[in-house]
């Protein structure tokens, strides 16, 4: 994308890293205490056909059934897992300290657990989101969701973003890392330095939004990302897909995972109120 070409040389980016410091050659992580290395994970980042999707159905494959309010209980997380096992959904997407229960339930499905990291504002030191990445492994999780530092972007911080992202990268492998860029809060030329800077420090996925700001998922927005990032680089929609309407307009500008706490609702045909 010549846009992100200018805007990246522009503000200086040159100097950035483009691969994860200490970045092991094979691309692979020390194995974790108690368990064998294990394969990498395969995330599917090609564009997805929407001529393919007939109905609300089809769409389960491409859902992180999501669950990331402060006050879900037990049983609110046991029901969005067996609900994820039920459907066919991708993943159950919840914060770091109910992986461990989620990953339980889920066992023997395809459906995996992810969990968000830095969540929802990004803010804390990139040794406690590392932390926080291996910890979640540790616990089950098998996809990372993490929050970019929004204000060393918008100091224009670079190098701090990068390495930010690295260290995740870096404490996630071999499961993938999607960056939630929170875009309602950025500019297009942040949208696009994000998504630049995601790319570079090895995440799998450039993701729109927590969810929990003052806007979510855009067409616009999603269309964009997918334009910088190219087809090599996953597109996560989130925020706002309430209906499998609204899904198969994210899919058409180029998302191939949708976050959402409607799942249910958009594969069963159906509009939520739902915030997520």
């Amino acid at each position: 994308m010549a846009e992100a070409d200018t805007i990246s040389a522009r503000a200086g980016m040159n100097e950035v890293p483009l691969t994860p410091p200490g970045a092991p050659s094979d691309g692979g992580r020390p194995s974790l205490p108690g368990e064998g290395p294990g394969p990498s994970v395969k995330v599917a980042t090609a564009r997805v056909s929407p001529e393919a999707l007939r109905t609300g159905a089809d769409l389960a494959p491409y859902i992180d059934h999501t669950l990331l309010k402060p006050e879900a209980s037990r049983e609110d997380l046991l029901k969005v897992a067996e609900e994820a096992r039920q459907h066919g959904f991708a993943t159950v997407c919840v914060n770091s300290s109910n992986v461990a229960l989620v990953a339980r339930v889920l066992e023997g499905s395809k459906t995996v657990p992810i969990a968000v990291v830095g969540f929802p504002l990004g803010a804390a030191l990139s040794s406690a989101k590392a932390f926080e990445a291996r910890e979640a492994i540790r616990a089950g999780a098998r996809e990372i969701d993490m929050v970019i530092n929004l204000g060393a972007l918008k100091s224009r911080d670079y190098a701090q973003v990068h390495e930010d992202i690295a260290q995740v990268v870096g404490a996630s492998r071999p499961y993938p890392v999607k960056v939630i860029l929170e875009t309602s809060q950025l500019t297009r030329e942040e949208k696009i330095i994000g998504c630049v800077l995601a790319k570079a420090a090895g995440a799998a996925f450039v993701k729109t939004s927590t969810g929990f700001s003052s806007g979510g998922a855009t067409v616009e927005d999603v269309a964009l990302m997918r334009e910088v990032v190219g087809d090599d680089v996953g597109v996560k929609a989130s925020g706002g897909v309430r209906s499998a309407e609204d899904a198969m307009k994210m899919i058409q500008a180029g998302a191939n995972r949708l976050g959402a706490s409607a799942s249910v609702a958009i594969v069963s045909g159906q509009k939520s109120t739902a915030k997520y």
